[in-house]
């Protein structure tokens, strides 16, 4: 039996108790303040949203280079025979495309995965193909199970303001919400293609989770829904109240709770709060 091991990108916002009991590797982006560089998981939380609200300018992120792909895959494949490799959104970063440059040094050892979407909607296939390798399954028929369940994952999410998007380049086709910036709660969801597409927009924190209830019931008609994980960037007590009217709503609990980190965060700002959701 070959041994396969898996590969994320820190956008998954996975614990690192997660990352450490599933042995995942996890390649870091970086986030930019001015003339500083970190490396995603340097800061804490806390410590982000500190500097955010003090930054004069928007700090900035960068992917990972193809380089930095070669260098990790070396250091698995001394001791493993193939990789499995999912990454955030191809239509929100380019680190896919770093890491499919980086593929072409190693044949078929390495499979790319483009998750279609952003934080936990990523962490939920990573732990699925995280639980493919523990049964066994080879490097293909993983693949194929979570591109299966790529089909059926709706992430869904509401910001405080638009003005981190769009300043951060990353608004795509939520630019007709930008007449209201400053007004809006924007409901946004991660569509099939892996960009953001508007919802409907709230005037209210409130009103924002009711919507993403709401959503999220309209998809769940008629299926089962199979997992739920809810993040936060600063919101925990609405990241709370979701998880509560989800739960109630679903019948599920939890299985994924994480606060948004800081690449994902330089984009949504705080006051971030979404799901997502698994159906079967």
């Amino acid at each position: 039996m070959k041994k396969i091991a898996l590969v994320t990108d820190s956008t998954a916002d996975l614990s690192p108790q997660l990352l450490k009991d599933w042995n995942i590797y996890v390649m870091p982006l970086k986030i930019i303040f001015g003339n500083r560089q970190f490396i995603d998981g340097e800061l804490t939380s806390e410590d982000f949203y500190r500097r955010l609200a003090e930054a004069e300018t928007l700090p900035k992120t960068s992917q990972p280079a193809p380089e930095e792909f070669v260098s990790l895959y070396e250091r698995i494949l001394e001791k493993y025979d193939e990789i499995v490799s999912i990454h955030i959104s191809a239509g929100l970063s380019g680190t896919l495309n770093a890491a499919h440059v980086a593929m072409e040094r190693f044949r078929d050892r390495i499979h790319l995965v483009n998750s279609r979407s952003i934080s936990l909607g990523i962490g939920q296939l990573v732990l699925e193909a995280a639980q493919g390798i523990r049964e066994g399954l080879g490097a293909s028929a993983i693949v194929t199970r979570i591109g299966k369940m790529r089909e059926n994952i709706e992430t869904i999410f509401t910001l405080d303001t638009l003005e981190y998007l769009h300043k951060g380049g990353r608004i795509g086709r939520v630019e007709g919400f930008l007449g209201s910036l400053l007004n809006i709660k924007p409901v946004i969801r991660v569509n099939e293609e892996g960009v953001y597409v508007p919802v409907c927009k709230t005037r209210s924190r409130e009103k924002a989770l009711e919507a993403i209830v709401k959503t999220l019931e309209q998809a769940a008609q008629g299926r089962r829904v199979k997992a739920l994980a809810v993040a936060h960037g600063q919101a925990q007590n609405a990241a709370q109240l979701l998880q509560a009217k989800l739960e109630d709503i679903f019948q599920v609990k939890t299985s994924l709770y994480s606060q948004v980190g800081p690449v994902i965060g330089v984009h949504t700002g705080p006051g971030t709060v979404g799901a997502s959701v698994v159906f079967d």
